[in-house]
Protein backbone atom coordinates (compact mmCIF):
# COMPACT_ATOMS: atom_id res chain seq x y z
CA UNK A 1 0.00 0.00 0.00
CA UNK A 2 1.54 3.13 -1.43
CA UNK A 3 0.90 6.37 0.78
CA UNK A 4 1.47 9.67 -0.07
CA UNK A 5 1.00 12.76 2.56
CA UNK A 6 0.26 16.27 2.45
CA UNK A 7 0.79 18.80 5.38
CA UNK A 8 -0.70 21.73 4.95
CA UNK A 9 0.48 23.53 8.34
CA UNK A 10 3.17 26.06 6.18
CA UNK A 11 0.12 27.49 3.84
CA UNK A 12 -2.86 27.69 5.93
CA UNK A 13 -3.23 31.59 5.34
CA UNK A 14 -3.70 31.11 1.32
CA UNK A 15 -6.31 29.68 -0.07
CA UNK A 16 -5.07 29.15 -3.67
CA UNK A 17 -1.74 27.82 -2.55
CA UNK A 18 -4.56 25.07 -0.52
CA UNK A 19 -6.47 24.47 -3.45
CA UNK A 20 -2.99 24.65 -5.76
CA UNK A 21 -1.26 21.87 -3.03
CA UNK A 22 -4.70 19.86 -3.05
CA UNK A 23 -4.72 19.50 -6.56
CA UNK A 24 -1.29 18.87 -7.32
CA UNK A 25 -0.89 16.04 -4.98
CA UNK A 26 -4.01 14.18 -6.15
CA UNK A 27 -3.15 14.48 -9.52
CA UNK A 28 0.66 13.62 -9.00
CA UNK A 29 -0.76 10.34 -6.69
CA UNK A 30 -3.11 9.27 -9.73
CA UNK A 31 -0.42 9.41 -12.64
CA UNK A 32 2.02 7.63 -10.34
CA UNK A 33 -0.24 4.58 -9.13
CA UNK A 34 -0.40 5.42 -4.98
CA UNK A 35 -3.12 3.90 -3.28
CA UNK A 36 -3.95 6.83 -0.31
CA UNK A 37 -3.50 10.19 0.20
CA UNK A 38 -2.85 11.53 3.41
CA UNK A 39 -3.78 15.18 3.84
CA UNK A 40 -2.97 17.00 7.55
CA UNK A 41 -5.02 20.16 8.06
CA UNK A 42 -4.10 20.19 12.15
CA UNK A 43 -6.71 20.01 14.69
CA UNK A 44 -6.81 23.68 15.33
CA UNK A 45 -10.46 25.47 14.72
CA UNK A 46 -11.39 23.20 12.12
CA UNK A 47 -11.33 26.34 9.21
CA UNK A 48 -8.72 24.68 7.30
CA UNK A 49 -10.29 21.15 7.64
CA UNK A 50 -13.91 22.43 5.80
CA UNK A 51 -11.78 24.31 3.30
CA UNK A 52 -10.15 21.19 2.56
CA UNK A 53 -13.37 19.04 2.40
CA UNK A 54 -14.99 21.79 0.20
CA UNK A 55 -11.75 21.30 -2.10
CA UNK A 56 -12.24 17.62 -2.55
CA UNK A 57 -15.90 17.92 -2.84
CA UNK A 58 -15.54 19.35 -6.26
CA UNK A 59 -17.16 17.38 -9.42
CA UNK A 60 -13.47 17.64 -11.30
CA UNK A 61 -11.46 15.75 -8.11
CA UNK A 62 -14.41 13.79 -7.05
CA UNK A 63 -13.39 10.87 -10.66
CA UNK A 64 -9.89 10.71 -8.87
CA UNK A 65 -11.25 9.08 -5.73
CA UNK A 66 -13.34 6.26 -4.35
CA UNK A 67 -13.51 7.31 -0.94
CA UNK A 68 -12.83 9.97 1.30
CA UNK A 69 -12.94 9.78 5.28
CA UNK A 70 -11.49 11.57 8.13
CA UNK A 71 -9.88 9.63 10.45
CA UNK A 72 -11.74 8.73 13.34
CA UNK A 73 -8.12 8.30 16.02
CA UNK A 74 -7.37 11.46 14.52
CA UNK A 75 -9.05 14.56 13.97
CA UNK A 76 -6.20 16.42 12.16
CA UNK A 77 -5.91 13.87 9.02
CA UNK A 78 -8.04 13.26 6.54
CA UNK A 79 -7.61 9.94 3.90
CA UNK A 80 -8.52 9.76 0.71
CA UNK A 81 -8.27 6.72 -1.24
CA UNK A 82 -7.27 7.18 -5.08
CA UNK A 83 -9.31 4.68 -7.78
Amino acid sequence: MALLTLDLHPMFRSDRDIDTALRQTLFKAAATGVDTVQIIPGKGTGQLKKRVLAVLAQKHLKKLYTQMETDPTNAGRILVHLR
